[in-house]
């Protein structure tokens, strides 16, 4: 079994600044982080309008979080439900919520909520199936509540 969240403790996040594991949160007021949470290198995520992560989630290096886009002027608070996993290089627009225990590949475009225990990737992100009862239990033990 791996408990890869066993010595955890939450990162110290300013506005604007690298935390130790090198990824960076602004707007850090309207920003949630759930207990036991892993989130890579080179993250960037803007809680402008409210960026809440679940516990146990899972973001890989160098992905993207939104609550607002100047490109297109949505926005709107995300959500990333408990036990989520983003693969890296993914970007998560304003308004999305993440479904609970769901998986998104590496390097998805998500601009649509994503239901709970799926996997979805692409560009735009895609339902591409269900998860099993196997991959769901697998990825629960490995974090301790």
């Amino acid at each position: 079994m791996i408990l890869r969240f066993q010595n955890w403790t939450p990162p110290e996040i300013r506005d604007g600044e690298p935390t130790i594991y090198q990824w960076i949160v602004r707007h850090t007021k309207k920003f949630s982080l759930g207990y036991k949470t892993d989130i890579g290198a080179f993250s960037y995520i803007n809680a402008e309008n409210g960026v809440i992560i679940g516990d146990f989630v899972q973001i890989g290096s160098h992905c993207s979080v939104y609550s607002v886009s100047t490109i297109d002027n949505k926005l709107g608070e995300v959500w990333l439900r408990k036990g989520c996993r983003i693969g890296s290089h993914s970007v998560i627009m304003p308004g999305v919520i993440v479904g609970e225990d769901s998986i998104i590949g590496a390097f998805s475009f998500v601009n649509g909520n994503i239901p709970d225990r799926v996997l979805a990737f692409g560009i735009p992100a895609k339902v591409v199936r269900p998860l099993t009862e196997d991959e769901i239990v697998m990825h629960k033990e490995e974090r301790t509540e």
